[in-house]
């Protein structure tokens, strides 16, 4: 399934895979919104960088988004405040607040053309016992600075009982962005597009990364914009991090549509905003997510976003649905700047929660004053080899719950019936010859056959009927039927069982 960003934009220049050894000062790993953002600012400071993304440009995570572009993260700042003080809430802020303007004087200093517009966000509730939590939040925020309102009617056809509204929020086409960025990026230095990185190690004088185009680049600086970061070591963000997975539909009706971005307060949330679509503006829904890899059936998720939909407009059509990927820390706090310690010179940006398109610019910002040797005042609240306790216990054990539960049921729901038993167009994970195997029977009866065990560390799998792919409930690595591996951490392919691939 395409997301509307990824089908509007076909036509795009197609950047070449990497042929011969390279030698920068930086690269970077990942051609999505936080990879392309820092090597925009390192392009226009005269930095020497590389490009390298596994597949095309802007079309996995970041791709694949809402494309809203918000300080306004849920109701946060009151948890922030509580947490960890006003101070911290305070740079939380400041640091969206200007991530917006960053990307608005982009938009405008190269005039990308990515039907960018600022909007009104509000978060909202039907739920009367809801309401004194959005009070407290707008209490919260606007000790912070920001101008928060308190109100009791949106743009939405639904009488809610209260909404938090943010002004100078803004909202856009996140692929056409990117494009944008690669353009600027690739008039002064390289993009590769279909080269995998393999490997990072030391080298002598900085880095080697080496690729499955058998091909190195050789860097001073390396940045890890792979969304979930796909070096385990030193840094164990697998053990601080799992991947939680929206659903979005894009519907046309001839219903007046709302103007601004909405999302609800509690789960299963739902999240709206316009875009543009031939000429005209369309609907998305977005939300009814759920723990990448969790044992459900995805159709699940865009049939109640449907309903939904036909609920708020009778009279809509389904044009497009997609779904993406959210890396969420157990502290809820992204993780930006130095990968580890023990591994100078190598950075991170990962953990976005929902929030990547405005997180993205924050952390390309972060990273790229300190490959410049810059001070920047945000760098400590997202420091990402921060030690403290995290303070939100719920979330560590609710993670570790869900990992188990997605495991177990995993594992017990496999069943020693045969290949002849799978309906066409669906998959199951088979015990044969006292071996696990994950087998997809394409609409022609045609098998296809891999160890369903994720190439990272070793997870049973789960088959999601709806894309067609096998994912990771631990990490939320995924690979498609026939075992290539599409989303990190992962990176190698799954073992082909050749005695059942006919």
């Amino acid at each position: 399934m395409e997301s509307l960003w990824i089908k509007t934009t076909k036509n795009n220049e197609i950047f070449e895979q990497l042929n011969d050894t390279k030698k920068v000062d930086v690269c970077v790993i990942g051609g999505g919104l936080f990879g392309l953002t820092t090597a925009y600012y390192l392009t226009k400071n005269n930095i020497n960088t590389i490009v390298l993304e596994k597949g095309r440009i802007g079309e996995k995570v970041s791709g694949n988004t809402t494309g809203k572009i918000t300080s306004q993260h849920d109701l946060f700042y009151a948890y922030l405040v509580d947490d960890y003080g006003y101070d911290y809430a305070q740079k939380y802020l400041e640091a969206n607040e200007q991530a917006i303007e960053n990307i608005k004087k982009i938009v405008n200093d190269e005039q990308i053309d990515c039907d960018f517009s600022e909007e009104k966000s509000y978060v909202y509730t039907t739920v009367e016992d809801e309401v004194p939590e959005i009070e407290k939040e707008v209490e919260v925020v606007n000790k912070l600075g920001k101008n928060a309102k308190l109100v009791s009617n949106i743009d939405l056809p639904m009488k809610i009982k209260a909404a938090i509204e943010f002004d100078g929020q803004a909202q856009f086409h996140p692929r056409k962005y990117m494009l944008g960025l690669a353009n600027v990026i690739s008039k002064q230095n390289k993009i590769y597009e279909n080269t995998t990185v393999v490997d990072v190690e030391k080298d002598k004088e900085g880095y080697k990364i080496s690729t499955d185009t058998g091909n190195d680049v050789y860097a001073k600086h390396v940045v890890i914009a792979t969304h979930f970061p796909i070096v385990n070591a030193p840094g164990f963000y697998f053990t601080k991090m799992y991947q939680s997975t929206s659903y979005l539909i894009a519907i046309e009706t001839k219903s007046k549509l709302p103007k601004g971005m909405y999302i609800n307060v509690k789960e299963p949330t739902y999240s709206f905003r316009t875009a543009l679509y031939d000429g005209k503006e369309i609907l998305l829904i977005g939300g009814v997510g759920n723990k990448t890899g969790e044992p459900i059936t995805n159709e699940f998720h865009y049939n109640e976003l449907k309903k939904k939909a036909k609920e708020l407009y009778p009279d809509c059509r389904v044009l497009f649905k997609w779904d993406t990927r959210d890396c969420i820390s157990l502290d809820k706090i992204p993780y930006i700047g130095e990968f580890s310690n023990l591994m100078k010179n190598i950075y991170v940006g990962t953990g976005f929660k929902k929030w990547g398109m405005t997180f993205s610019n924050v952390a390309a910002t972060i990273v790229t004053d300190k490959i410049l040797g810059k001070e920047n005042k945000f760098s400590d609240v997202f420091s990402a080899t921060r030690v403290k306790p995290i303070k939100n216990r719920w979330e560590v054990q609710n993670m570790l719950k869900q990992t188990v539960n997605s495991i177990a049921f995993n594992k017990f729901k496999i069943e020693p019936y045969s290949i002849d038993q799978i309906e066409s167009d669906n998959a199951a994970i088979l015990e044969i010859n006292g071996e696990n195997v994950g087998v997809y029977k394409d609409i022609t009866g045609k098998i296809y056959a891999v160890k369903p065990n994720c190439s990272h560390l070793g997870c049973l799998l789960s088959w999601n009927n709806a894309d067609k792919t096998w994912d990771c409930p631990c990490h939320g690595s995924r690979f498609d039927y026939m075992g290539r591996n599409i989303y990190e951490p992962a990176i190698k392919d799954l073992e082909i069982k050749e005695i059942w691939a006919k």
